[in-house]
């Protein structure tokens, strides 16, 4: 009979050990549960400032390229151009 209580007593403690090793892992497992969340949050916030960052890059050179055209008309008018284009136009219109 005393080795029936010796097995129940191994039984037991392996039993024990058992849950407390499945404990733990449940642990571990909230653990990285979180941290994936965490990472997954800050992904996603970095993804949504690199596009807020990208669209204001555009807007920027598109503004400068509307720049870089109405410089090139007002240039194009001050050296000349455009009073030539203007006479030509007067003179079509006049029919001289």
């Amino acid at each position: 009979m005393g080795a029936g209580v010796t097995d129940d007593l191994e039984t037991q403690l392996i039993l024990e050990r058992l849950r407390s090793t499945l404990q733990l892992l449940r642990s571990e497992v909230t653990q990285l549960e979180t941290s994936l969340k965490y990472y997954q949050e800050l992904s996603s916030t970095r993804i949504s400032a690199l596009e807020k960052r990208s669209d204001d890059f555009e807007s920027r050179l598109r503004a400068l390229t509307d720049a870089s055209t109405q410089f090139k008309v007002l240039a194009g008018l001050a050296t000349g151009g455009g009073l030539l284009s203007a006479l030509a136009l007067l003179r079509a219109l006049l029919g001289l």
